[in-house]
């Protein structure tokens, strides 16, 4: 039996307890290392040591008495519980238990009853942790660790003799002085093992969960010291500033970027490092692809490093946002237009109105919002109108058009519409934009002009315009038709003496008499002045009894005219003089059919007042003449003998601005001839093309030479085209080719079209005027107001100039007709923004007046006639001079 102290050797058998439990702690805290990504083979791999510690402890156990041993296996088992979990504790217990079985001794299944219980108070200390009730601390643990200790040595005292219990104080102080501490030793140290585990386990998340939002974050990550020296630098895709690699790492922002720049970035860092909060900074940079826009925001970081203080900054590319949130300023502010807009859905549902629509329609946001713009249908436009609408919308993704639609009071109004499909990155329309412009005014301005251009503003007759269209539909009549030129006699007298009005109010009763005592299919027009044009219509193709029956009406309305005047209560007399002619010849234009009868009325005045007179045409020498002439202006192209002259153009200071390119004829014989000799035959023959061409060539290659000069700087030369040349399938390409051989530049040359040409084939004209109009050609109207029905469709031609007819300028300033027309013009050209120039001023009462109301650049004989090419360039040099 051994001795009732505690002998050497029984410390040495503690001391190599300890060691095992030391050893077994190590194993297992590495084992807690290796298998903690692998929870399967943690079970098996902790169950073992756990178990095989046991085992160890068991075969060097404290023999106390024989079949009693004591060891640490206990503390190794409830440390299995504690850490290892149920499954783990099971398979070290049998493993212990099996041991201790195939030992034997009288202490055996008592020893197997301790190992259970020691697994089972670790499994409940455990349950007790997991709970939140107890922690893996010193203050909970000792008490647990004394019980399952002292436990131990009470139930091996238990299996003693009486002789042997009298050991028990022996050994159950130095037993509790050793086992505690190492059970409680090899608790710390798995439980260290675990802890830094968990600590790495977090941060490998951490840190994974900081690579993917930095791969994920379109931006540029880099960490910098004070100095502006890279110490890091991150990005998810290639960056525009510079290579991201580790040939950055170490670099200063100075070896980078210019000077001005990387002073920048050093001033940010260095302000980011005085802030609590991020700093932020906007700035431009010259990247690979261009100048960009970019946005950094820098944090200070906490810890310095490398004993540098250091800033994390966040850059990106902003260029494509700020470009965006500038396009949605400047949309916003176009929403807010003079014209009203209109947003919808794919659906055309109303989405979103502005305040211009409002007042265009009266209906406010709230009152259409969610409805279609079938709200606002006149029922004017059947479905095949709309159909095609659609169709246009969808096929070419806009249409425009004038539409009639109803306000909320009811009222049908025009409007030009404008609308486009919106569509996505996938090429689905996902909204309709809508532009509306209320051209209620506009229409009555146009039909305004209309009416002063065609009707007399006096009388409301109509006026040489209308008669000439008149006379070209009666010239190829298979009825006859004749002409009675009206002159009252002594009319300036009455106006002299009574005054403008009473002498409108003469003209005003005269055309009322005339216009009653005619048929309805006859005419009656004013030219101006007291002179006043019949156009019978109807007559008998017989010449003698057409010519009877227009002598009778004649003679019929004299009487009529010479009736008294009222005015007031005086009567007014004024008789009438008649030139009279037959509209025989379909070849004569309106104009000259007019001038034979004038000059008829002459010839009866030349016999005394209130007489008739027939002209007496001579055809068959005009009809020689037009001959002779077309062979005449052949010969003349062929010998070159037709050149441009340059009639310039001024603005209200007497400024040179620009000039006209006239045509004149070097004939050998007749002299320099002026357009009005040969232009019309020329025309008629077909022949206006190559005059055309010849001009426009010659016009270019002088431009190209002016332009050369400082003094034509911003000289504009315009060149007339023809109908018959604008509508030739060549013409882009032959006008482009002159541009292109006589090296003249496309934005020195203004185009000027007459009116009346676009009526011919309004959207082919706008199609080519838009094509030159690309490559930088400017176009004017000419002879403006001459025409009418081009009028509605000026929003729709590229122009850049209005011209002023002659004829308008020439009767100012005494015609308050052609003044009204020509207001209505210049108000008409500054509402589409387009210049105004006023041709034929002649005095300067005309430019002043033309001045006073809006029109600020002329053409005339007052200013200058058309002169050759050195003539033009010398007075320009003479007026820079003076």
């Amino acid at each position: 039996m051994p001795g009732r102290h505690f002998s050497i050797s029984m410390l040495a058998t503690v001391i190599q307890q300890a060691i095992i439990l030391l050893a077994m702690g190590w194993a297992l805290s590495l084992n807690v290392r290796k298998g903690w990504h692998n929870p399967r083979l943690m079970i098996l791999t902790s169950g073992f040591w756990f178990g095989l510690a046991t085992t160890v402890c068991m075969i060097q156990p404290l023999t106390v008495a024989p079949g009693v041993l004591l060891d640490a296996r206990n503390g190794v088992m409830f440390v299995a519980g504690l850490f290892a979990g149920p499954l783990s504790g099971a398979l070290a217990a049998l493993m212990a238990g099996g041991f201790r079985l195939w030992i034997g001794g009288d202490g055996a299944i008592t020893g197997l009853i301790n190992l259970w219980l020691a697994l089972l108070l670790g499994l409940g200390f455990r349950h007790c942790v997991t709970q939140g009730w107890l922690q893996i601390r010193i203050r909970h643990l000792l008490p647990v660790v004394l019980l399952l200790h002292a436990g131990t040595l009470v139930v091996v005292t238990l299996l003693m003799g009486p002789e042997s219990r009298l050991l028990l104080p022996v050994h159950l102080w130095p037993f509790l002085a050793v086992m505690v501490p190492l059970t409680l030793m090899l608790t710390h140290i798995l439980r260290d093992a675990e802890q830094r585990q968990w600590e790495q386990a977090a941060l490998k998340e951490s840190e994974s969960r900081l690579r993917a939002i930095t791969g994920a974050l379109p931006d540029l990550m880099f960490v910098m010291d004070e100095d502006g020296r890279y110490l890091e630098v991150m990005a998810s895709q290639p960056s525009l500033l510079y290579p991201v690699d580790d040939s950055v790492i170490g670099k200063r922002v100075d070896e980078l970027f210019k000077a001005e720049q990387a002073e920048m970035f050093v001033n940010f860092i260095r302000e980011t490092l005085t802030r609590t909060h991020p700093h932020r900074l906007v700035y431009e940079l010259e990247t690979f692809e261009g100048r960009r826009i970019f946005e950094s925001q820098a944090q200070a970081m906490d810890a310095p490093l490398d004993h540098r203080r250091a800033v994390v900054v966040l850059t990106r590319d902003i260029t494509q946002r700020v470009r965006n949130e500038t396009e949605l300023r400047i949309a916003a502010v176009a929403f807010e237009s003079f014209e009203g807009m209109l947003v919808t859905d794919a659906q055309n549902r109303i989405l979103r109105v502005n305040r211009a629509f409002t007042d265009i329609t009266g209906y406010t946001a709230d009152e259409v919002m969610g409805y279609t713009p079938a709200l606002f249908s006149s029922g004017q436009h059947g479905p095949e109108f709309y159909r095609q609408m659609w169709q246009c919308i969808n096929e070419q993704g806009h249409w425009q058009g004038e539409i009639c639609n109803k306000r909320k009071s009811g009222q049908v109004y025009p409007q030009w519409l404008s609308i486009s499909a919106v569509r996505d990155e996938q090429g689905t329309v996902s909204h309709y934009v809508a532009s509306i412009t209320d051209i209620t005014q506009r229409k009555k301005d146009a039909e305004r002009i209309n009416h002063l251009a065609f009707y007399d503003g006096v009388t409301g007759l109509p006026n040489r315009r209308s008669l000439n269209e008149r006379i070209r539909q009666h010239q190829d009549d298979r009825h006859g038709a004749g002409l009675v030129f009206i002159d009252l006699d002594n009319f300036k007298d009455i106006n002299d003496l009574w005054g403008l009005a009473v002498g409108d109010q003469l003209l005003l009763q005269a055309a009322q008499r005339l216009n009653k005592s005619l048929r309805e299919q006859d005419m009656v027009a004013r030219l101006g002045g007291d002179e006043f044009v019949v156009l019978l219509t109807g007559l008998p193709r017989d010449r003698n009894r057409a010519a009877a029956l227009l002598e009778q009406t004649g003679h019929r309305l004299l009487a009529l005219l010479e009736q008294p005047y009222v005015h007031e209560n005086h009567m007014l007399r004024c008789s009438a003089s008649m030139g009279v002619v037959l509209l025989e010849n379909s070849e004569l234009a309106p104009d000259e059919l007019v001038q034979q009868a004038e000059l008829a009325m002459y010839d009866a005045k030349r016999g005394g007042k209130g007489k008739l007179r027939f002209f007496d045409p001579r055809m068959q020498e005009v009809v020689a003449q037009r001959l002779r002439l077309e062979e005449d202006i052949l010969r003349g192209l062929e010998a070159e003998e037709f050149r441009a002259h340059f009639q310039p153009q001024f603005d209200f200071q007497g400024h040179m601005i620009g000039a006209e390119a006239l045509v004149r004829w070097y004939h050998p014989e007749r002299g320099v001839l002026a357009p009005g000799a040969f232009i019309a035959v020329a025309d008629e023959a077909g022949l206006m093309n190559r005059i055309d061409r010849m001009v426009l060539t010659q016009s270019c290659r002088q431009m190209a030479a002016w332009a050369r000069l400082p003094a034509f700087r911003d000289f504009t030369l315009s060149v007339n085209i023809s109908a018959a040349r604008l509508y030739q399938a060549e013409f882009i390409e032959d006008v482009l080719a002159i541009f292109e051989q006589t090296g003249v530049s496309p934005t020195a040359i203004k185009l000027e079209i007459t009116e009346s040409m676009l009526l011919d084939d309004m959207p082919t004209a706008i199609a080519r005027m838009q094509t030159l109009k690309a490559h930088g050609v400017r176009f004017a109207i000419d002879d403006f107001g001459t025409g009418y029905s081009s009028l509605l469709y000026l929003q729709q031609l590229p122009l850049d100039q209005l011209k002023i007819d002659q004829s308008f300028v020439r009767a100012l300033p005494a015609d308050e007709n052609s003044l009204s027309i020509i207001q209505a013009i210049v108000a008409m050209a500054h509402s589409l923004k387009l210049e105004v120039i006023a041709e034929g001023v002649e005095t300067e009462a005309q430019r002043q007046l033309l001045h006073q109301h809006g029109c600020h650049h002329y053409q005339g004989y007052l200013l200058s006639r058309p002169e050759p090419a050195e003539v033009v360039e010398a007075m320009l040099a003479e007026r820079l001079c003076s």
